[in-house]
């Protein structure tokens, strides 16, 4: 096997762990004999339906009929249909599949978590739990089993239905249903997931104890599943939910750039931030000819073996797998047809890449891009490319300039796609796919946009609330390379902030089992907003990283594109000429200095 030297402004450093070690840090392992597990007078785990002791959802006519709060307080049944919500409904959501409750309203719907244990199979990275606390945030500690006889322990955190945050709801419904009326305030339901032991089948699952002045309410729970057999080659994060067209229908043919390749192809389309569903009529996918001209004809993809489908609010659909040549490195168009009315969509909105709308009809498989008359700047409700085979993705968590702005449109010159033709043009590590999970003025600790409602801010929530979806949910995820920072300070916060940030990044991503790689924050002075206060930030938050050890290894990005004569400023041949984002040779200068041995797990 060749050996790759190291780059300059790389600082390496890597951590040894003990297996066992991390098991017992991450989960609490604990090995137990058949006699242990069996414990005298235990009842034997059942189906979460069969534990439902509360009624979350009353019929607007008939609020009375549930009391999910103690005070009369319920879930709207006409506002969750109206979302999409129905009941018995599978919810794709963040790469679990949850079942909303089949119950009819007035009728059990969830358990209110008290160490009940309850049913649970598969393999996978993670447990994932659909649930709300009442009274406040609900918190505690459950057990999983695993069909070897150990078990590890994990920490359920349920944001209290009306006050927890939006930006990490899956749903927000626009009402509280009461005695005495219905309320204009909204509800939240979210999906939270907690790590479980790579290879090991899950047998059951107990649930928390009783937290005590709060409840921990439980609608749903399942294994969410390891990505085998697929690598992400492109991705993007949604960044806010803007006006779109509106469009009515319409075919979006979006163009996309494959890092690695594969002989089978699926897509992912996410209905983040929305309020309603989304019907997707058919969509299929080519190799990009030239604009909205199609190599050949669209191939046809399907959902679940039908031609469209339909997203609920907050959820996500992958299509079914498509034997098709993807090539690496390479444009792709995938086409989606909206039969229905679309006035404001989820969307990444940098997309530095010129995609299309089309007149009037299905033009999904038109290889011709004559319908398409329109462009677009935005990638909406698309957010992953998927191919078959492959080692796994090397995840990309960033702002700006990870996003690409200020380099050429349509050209692919972010520095992960320079990152990504360096993986495919040597053999010393696996040609891991590459995914772009940048978002322009994405902070780590506070959100631009605030997780709800259409919005014309498009700098996405926090990378702390966006770490599950946009990071530890990507297919294959095998390492994470953290770059964010500099719009932190920027804004205010303080060094100590975004160190406390940055950590609890290394700390979740190492609990799944991911690599972790962090960059150090890239020099801006001349920009209006890196002021001498802002630099000093800067530079303590390198300092950390420099001499801390919370990461497996550090990318200095600030000495790559510093001018050794000015070090607070960016070298002006890297520099785009707004002295905050590189232009096209600052970006390949990024990719070009990562020594590639510190992306391999």
């Amino acid at each position: 096997m060749a050996h790759l030297p190291p780059r300059e402004g790389t600082v390496v450093r890597r951590r040894i762990w003990g297996t066992a070690a991390v098991l017992a840090l991450v989960t609490g392992l604990v090995p137990v004999t058949s006699a242990q597990a069996a414990a005298p007078h235990r009842p034997g785990p059942l189906p979460l339906e069969r534990l439902f002791d509360n009624r979350a959802v009353s019929d607007d006519a008939r609020p009375a009929a549930a009391d999910f709060d103690g005070s009369g307080g319920s879930l709207s049944a006409r506002d969750l249909t109206a979302a999409g919500w129905t009941p018995g409904r599978t919810l794709g959501i963040e790469g679990a599949r949850l079942t909303w409750p089949r119950t009819a309203p007035g009728r059990p719907d969830n358990v209110r978590a008290d160490g009940q244990p309850v049913r649970a199979r598969g393999r996978g990275d993670a447990l994932a739990f659909l649930v709300a606390g009442t009274g406040g945030e609900a918190s505690g500690t459950g057990t999983v089993r695993y069909r070897d006889g150990s078990r590890g322990t994990y920490r359920l955190t349920a944001p209290d239905w009306r006050s927890g945050p939006l930006a990490t709801k899956s749903v927000a419904l626009p009402h509280i249903n009461t005695p005495g009326g219905q309320l204009a305030e909204k509800a939240q339901l979210y999906v939270v997931t907690v790590p479980l032991v790579h290879g090991r089948e899950v047998a059951s699952v107990d649930l928390p104890r009783d937290p005590g002045a709060a409840d921990l309410h439980v609608f749903a729970l399942s294994v969410r599943a390891a990505t085998k057999g697929w690598t992400g080659t492109w991705s993007a994060s949604t960044a806010g939910y803007t006006a779109v067209g509106p469009w009515s229908d319409r075919s979006v043919r979006l163009v996309v750039h494959t890092s690695t390749g594969g002989p089978r192809v699926r897509i992912r389309l996410d209905n983040t931030f929305a309020a309603g569903p989304v019907r997707i009529g058919s969509a299929t996918v080519a190799v990009q000819e030239a604009g909205a001209g199609a190599r050949g004809t669209p191939r046809p993809l399907s959902f679940r073996g039908a031609p469209g489908t339909e997203l609920p609010a907050g959820a996500q659909a992958y299509s079914d797998p498509l034997d098709f040549d993807v090539p690496a490195d390479a444009n792709l168009l995938v086409s989606f047809h909206l039969p229905g009315p679309v006035a404001a969509a989820p969307v990444h909105s940098q997309a530095i890449q010129r995609s299309y709308v089309s007149g009037p009809g299905d033009h999904t498989a038109d290889g011709s891009p004559a319908a398409y008359t329109s462009t677009i700047t935005s990638w909406p409700l698309l957010t992953g490319v998927d191919v078959g085979g492959g080692p796994g993705s090397v995840v990309l968590l960033g702002d700006s300039i990870t996003d690409g702005v200020k380099s050429t449109r349509d050209a692919n010159r972010r520095w992960p796609n320079v990152l990504a033709t360096r993986l495919l043009n040597q053999s010393a590590v696996p040609a891991y796919g590459v995914l772009n999970q940048g978002i322009s003025a994405n902070r780590v600790v506070a959100d631009r946009y605030p997780g709800d409602g259409v919005s014309t801010d498009t700098g996405g929530v926090s990378a702390l609330h966006r770490l599950d979806r946009d990071v530890l949910a990507q297919t294959s995820a095998r390492t994470v390379v953290v770059f964010e920072g500099i719009n932190d300070v920027r804004w205010g916060a303080s060094a100590d902030q975004v160190i406390a940030g940055l950590r609890e990044v290394a700390d979740r991503a190492r609990a799944r089992g991911l690599r972790t790689v962090a960059a150090t924050i890239a020099p801006c002075e001349g920009e209006s907003l890196c002021t001498a206060a802002a630099n000093r930030q800067r530079e303590a938050v390198n300092a950390y990283l420099r001499g801390g050890d919370d990461f497996d290894a550090v990318l200095d990005f600030d000495a790559v594109l510093r001018d050794p004569a000015h070090p607070a400023r960016m070298l002006p041949a890297y520099d785009s000429g707004d002295h905050l984002h590189p232009g096209d040779t600052g970006l390949a200068a990024l990719a070009e200095s990562v020594d590639l041995r510190l992306l391999v797990p």
